[in-house]
């Protein structure tokens, strides 16, 4: 195995949330060998069989839906309806990405098309109107940390998470958008492996791999009556953003 795809499983992992890697013990008739010659073979046979490849260079959107298949990783697929991959231009400059798919969402196969989504596509059409930068919600790229409706809409689990996480980061790999919008803390904790809340992260850039990356509030919690300060917060986080892709 060479350096460069050794560094590209170790980046691939650290991205989905993993801090240390399993070394496989060598098998007992090796023990009595040098310690230097078994600890080679050991590593490589894991490294080489127990990992999937991280980001094929040629992937495409249509290759990663084709590998989730009829996806049973993980229980979330036990009450789906259907799996929502994500929606939007293959070639997009901006990536929203959001928690997991609501009713509604898990009803059509389409991210943010409840009411959360309504707010989502009103803030990015009037803003960037407002703006003076030209951008409808079909030129961005939409998708979730979890493609399967978490049940009664809870929080995804760690596991989940680490789960979908591998065809999240496939997905970003594929479209390599100049900047990735993170809406609400579970969005930011896959991306950035953060531990604080959203009013910590907000405001400022971050990055995923080289990517950068800005953490908002959620639509659905903007949907609150009581959430008012939040909104003018995630006008100016979307406002940053697109300038910094567009202009």
């Amino acid at each position: 195995m060479n350096a460069e795809l050794l560094r590209r499983y170790l980046a691939f992992y650290r991205d989905l949330g993993f801090s240390s890697l399993y070394r496989r013990t060598p098998p007992p008739e090796a023990a009595s060998e040098p310690r230097q010659q078994a600890a080679q073979p050991a590593q490589t046979l894991l490294l080489e069989e127990l990992l999937p490849d991280p980001a094929p260079s040629d992937d495409t959107l249509e290759k990663i839906r084709e590998d989730i298949g009829d996806c049973r990783r993980c229980r979330l697929h036990e009450h789906r309806t259907q799996i929502v991959f994500g929606v939007g231009n293959p070639q997009a400059r901006l990536v929203f990405v959001g928690e997991g798919p609501g009713a509604d969402e898990d009803a059509q196969g389409i991210p943010f098309v409840g009411r959360a989504g309504q707010l989502l596509t009103q803030m990015i059409e009037n803003t960037a109107r407002k703006e003076g930068i030209p951008l409808l919600r079909q030129d961005v790229y939409i998708c979730n940390v979890v493609k399967c409706r978490p049940p009664e809409n809870r929080t995804p689990l760690a596991d989940e998470m680490e789960t979908c996480g591998q065809f999240l980061y496939r997905q970003l790999a594929a479209i390599r958008p100049k900047a990735i919008c993170a809406l609400g803390s579970v969005a930011a904790k896959a991306l950035l492996g953060a531990k604080e809340g959203v009013t910590r992260l907000r405001g400022r850039w971050h990055r995923w791999r080289d990517i950068p990356v800005m953490v908002t509030y959620h639509p659905s919690f903007l949907l609150r009556p009581y959430n008012q300060n939040a909104k003018r917060e995630a006008w100016e986080d979307l406002k940053k953003v697109l300038h910094y892709v567009y202009d």
